[in-house]
């Protein structure tokens, strides 16, 4: 039986198929991006070019699986999804038909990539927050758009599993960064985006950065490694309920930045800008449910993973230059 991983040519859905093939499982990667838009294109696996959000498409793809991995979704920074918040929900249709196709298709397992995103902003509008425990989401008052997509998903899956006995496990994802992900364009992260502009400051002389907001909201960064490890073993563990997948290293938006300063060996000159968007004021994981229920927690430091994310997009644009 093949593994389905939609969204297998996106940036977390890339490395999953990787561990997948490693592991020697046969794996079915599909995405509406033509190949060459890919992330990473792994050759032993069968790479489909497809759109999951019609229900056509999404019934061909989970044929003959035995588990899908649904990371498929139209989504980006803070940037992106303030400002496209009806394309953010226009994933629900991916959501619900790869469930009913799983259903009909007679899949045993199915992963449901939610987010941080669900979290009441009420409980968020510190920088030094209190970390989300998944109690959290309710009463529900999660990101415009997103968020509430993210919710509604989490939802289908559980009466999907009640109603019709498909294994349905969902993780909530905080900040998933690392190599091989967007870094410029619109819809990159915070650390992709701060190491392509240090990386630009050092390479070119100019030294000034610009800086959404004062710098001080708080967040939560995980790193991939951390986060492909995680969505196997919540998608094979007995816990039916959602859980945060991240890490509990709490950091300011401009400690990120005197990290990477430290990394790139320049001292930057930060321009704020107040009116860019900048989601919750703070925002961290607490990983209590998921360490009591998997005996461990991401652990990846954020200064590690800053060190391979930065190294590999300062190679790029030096390689441009």
């Amino acid at each position: 039986m093949t593994i389905l991983v939609t969204g297998g040519g996106g940036f977390i859905g890339g490395h999953l198929v990787a561990d997948l093939l490693d592991l020697g499982h046969d794996v079915r990667s599909v995405d509406v991006k033509p190949l060459d838009a890919w992330y990473q294109v792994h050759d032993d696996a069968e790479n489909v070019v497809a759109d999951c959000s019609d229900a056509s498409d999404a019934h061909k793809v989970a044929v003959g699986t035995e588990t899908i991995y649904n990371l498929a979704a139209d989504m980006g920074g803070m940037g992106f999804i303030e400002n496209n918040k009806a394309e953010c929900m226009l994933s629900v249709l991916t959501s619900t038909n790869m469930l009913v196709a799983a259903r009909d298709a007679g899949t045993e397992n199915f992963f449901y990539s939610s987010s941080a995103c669900v979290y009441a902003g009420d409980k968020q509008t510190d920088p030094d927050v209190t970390a989300l425990k998944e109690s959290d989401a309710y009463p529900a008052d999660p990101e415009d758009g997103y968020g509430w997509e993210k919710l509604f998903s989490e939802r289908m899956a559980r009466h999907f599993r009640e109603d019709f006995g498909l294994r349905t496990r969902v993780a909530r994802y905080h900040n998933v960064y690392g190599p091989e992900g967007t870094f410029e364009g619109g819809r990159e992260k915070a650390p992709a985006a701060l190491s392509r502009k240090i990386a630009q400051a050092k390479l070119s002389g100019d030294h000034t950065i610009d800086v959404w907001g004062d710098g001080e909201q708080s967040r939560s960064f995980m790193y991939i490694d951390d986060c492909v490890r995680g969505t196997q073993e919540i998608l094979r563990g007995d816990n039916v309920e959602p859980v945060n997948l991240g890490s509990s290293e709490l950091v300011t938006i401009n400690q990120m930045i005197g990290i990477l300063e430290d990394i790139a060996g320049i001292t930057v000159t930060k321009r704020h800008d107040l009116t860019a968007p900048q989601g919750v004021r703070g925002r961290n994981s607490d990983n209590t449910f998921f360490h009591e229920t998997y005996g461990w927690e991401p652990s990846i430091s954020l200064r590690d993973g800053l060190e391979k994310t930065y190294a590999w997009i300062h190679d790029i644009l030096a390689q441009r230059a």
